[in-house]
């Protein structure tokens, strides 16, 4: 197949390329649905990238996808499998959808937290609510001995 193409989008402004010779992909046969086919046909599809040694990834974007994805990398390695469809050319468009999802979201920066503060009301009501469960409690206490 051809270059996997990423849409441009935060953290990659002008998309990336990733070269097919770059991906790796693995056939094997898929427990979905085929028919009589099913245990003839290699349909499922593993797609894998490695991250480190990648040229689509420049040296920001590497340092931030190997963080984001490091819960599902095998070493720096990347790996998809896709088996939903009977058609192995399916399977092999899908994976290739989901690694162009994941890389695009684990390149994007991160958006930094703007802290808030709470609102004049939010305020008044906290300290009303205070005040009237203080006077609750207040109630609850035994009248004093004239």
């Amino acid at each position: 197949m051809d270059d996997l193409l990423i849409p441009p989008g935060p953290g990659a402004p002008h998309g990336l390329r990733v070269p097919a010779s770059e991906l790796i992909e693995q056939f094997s046969r898929s427990s979905g649905p085929g028919g009589q086919g099913v245990n003839t046909t290699d349909s499922r599809v593993q797609l894998g990238l490695d991250l480190a040694t990648t040229t689509a990834l420049d040296d920001a974007q590497r340092a931030r996808a190997l963080r984001s994805l490091a819960a599902r990398l095998d070493g720096s390695i990347l790996t998809i499998a896709a088996s939903e469809e009977r058609a192995q050319r399916r399977n092999r468009v899908a994976a290739r959808q989901r690694l162009a999802d994941l890389l695009r979201d684990a390149v994007a920066p991160a958006t930094p937290r703007r802290p808030t503060r709470p609102t004049r009301g939010s305020q008044r009501r906290r300290l009303d609510a205070k005040t009237r469960r203080g006077t609750l409690k207040a109630n609850r206490q035994r009248p004093a001995a004239d």
